[in-house]
């Protein structure tokens, strides 16, 4: 068995009992805490891992001042702050701009010509990590109205986005024989983004049939293909900032896997628009 199955095997029983423990434990709003204790751990590391990255390049991020701007948007999120107080989570990045300028204009005092890149990887890791994936966490939170509606949001989610990975990941793997993006990515090939995008649609489409009728296969599978192209995206641009920081991986804490950048690019990307998307369809 390789690692990258055996690592499957161990992590994927606890994002699936945390997914879904709101549905056998009703009574008990704390059972919503392990999944949100696993996405803020998952963040954390995803957000320590982009810094290292950028440490590579010689960047001089802030990280503490960053660890406090994703602390704060991950609590605004929390709250579901993009429907419940979206002047709040506007209010939030505002003010966390505003501070990581403050610091750094001291920080950099010795040498300004370092400020802007300094800067730059600092707000970009938040923005990129905690902002992005901050929207996930509001999907489990943002929907107690309607009974289980968010243990069917993320299920539908993560069956999609992983299914596209790994069908991407197979196919590609066993059958790819044309190039996708070369210069970014040169494991990647247009059978694989084939085999991903029908894995994916096969996904959708058992969702909406097995767990999620009130999202017709109709509106499942084009969600389906449109969160696979865009995972894609999340996929490559992932990969050029680990190429221009000389990395295959952006860490090793799963074999097999690499880091949890590795396993959160096209999560961070489709996190907004299933969120998004819930709230304008349901």
């Amino acid at each position: 068995m390789n690692s990258r199955l055996l690592t499957a095997l161990v992590a994927l029983p606890v994002l699936i009992l945390s997914i879904v423990l709101p549905v056998f434990l009703p009574q008990f709003p704390q059972a919503n805490w392990l999944f949100l204790v696993i996405a803020a751990l998952a963040l954390s590391a995803g957000l320590f891992e982009f810094y290292s990255l950028t440490k590579k390049l010689a960047l001089k991020a802030d990280a503490s001042i960053a660890y406090l701007g994703a602390a704060a948007l991950f609590v605004a999120f929390l709250f579901d702050a993009p429907t419940k107080a979206p002047d709040l989570l506007l209010l939030t990045v505002a003010l966390f701009l505003i501070v990581v300028l403050i610091t750094q204009t001291f920080r950099f005092q010795r040498d300004f010509s370092k400020m802007l890149a300094g800067v730059g990887v600092t707000v970009l890791g938040v923005l990129y990590v905690a902002f992005l994936g901050g929207f996930i966490v509001s999907v489990r939170t943002g929907f107690e109205n309607s009974p289980g509606l968010s243990t069917k949001l993320l299920a539908f989610f993560f069956l999609v986005v992983m299914g596209a990975d790994t069908g991407a990941y197979y196919i590609g793997k066993n059958f790819g024989k044309h190039k996708l993006a070369p210069q970014i990515s040169p494991g990647k090939t247009w059978e694989g983004v084939i085999g991903g995008l029908v894995l994916s649609s096969i996904f959708a489409l058992i969702s909406s049939l097995w767990f999620f009728p009130e999202l017709s296969y109709k509106v499942s599978i084009p969600l389906a293909i449109v969160m696979s192209v865009v995972g894609l995206f999340g996929d490559l641009a992932e990969s050029a900032i680990k190429r221009g920081a000389g990395a295959k991986d952006a860490a090793s804490i799963l074999p097999g896997h690499g880091g949890l950048l590795d396993r959160l690019d096209s999560l961070l990307f489709n996190a907004p628009i299933l969120y998004y998307f819930a709230r304008f369809y349901f």
